[in-house]
């Protein structure tokens, strides 16, 4: 299970932070990424951390967003940080394993958590 937290509404030029608390998966054993879907796009990944602490980025949040572990493993949490939000950073964030976690043979989503920016 994965839950995702801290959306909310800000303004352009606003930073936020989302966390991932992940259940039954060890988050410092896995590449994990989060995954950001805007209104009528598909889900896509903006953001990797493989379990050897490497990163990337999509390019449209290079420079701005930054995905790290918590230090503490037994916390097993994935972070978001999110700086100078753009409108078009504005869609549900879904953490996840990179590929997706597969239960009964679909793409495992949790809830994910709505960002919103406003111009």
């Amino acid at each position: 299970q994965l839950v995702e937290s801290g959306g909310g509404v800000v303004q352009a030029g606003e930073s936020l932070t989302l966390s991932c608390a992940a259940f039954k998966i060890l988050l410092w054993r896995v590449d994990v990424g989060w995954y950001r879907q805007a209104p009528g796009k598909q889900r896509e990944l903006v953001a990797q951390l493989t379990s050897e602490n490497v990163v990337d980025y999509a390019e449209s949040v290079k420079g701005r967003f930054t995905i790290l572990r918590e230090r503490d493993n037994a916390k097993n949490t994935v972070y978001l940080q999110m700086a100078d939000l753009k409108p078009e950073d504005s869609g549900v964030y879904y953490c996840n394993t990179v590929p997706p976690v597969v239960v009964h043979g679909e793409d495992y989503w949790g809830q994910g958590t709505q960002v919103t920016v406003s111009s």
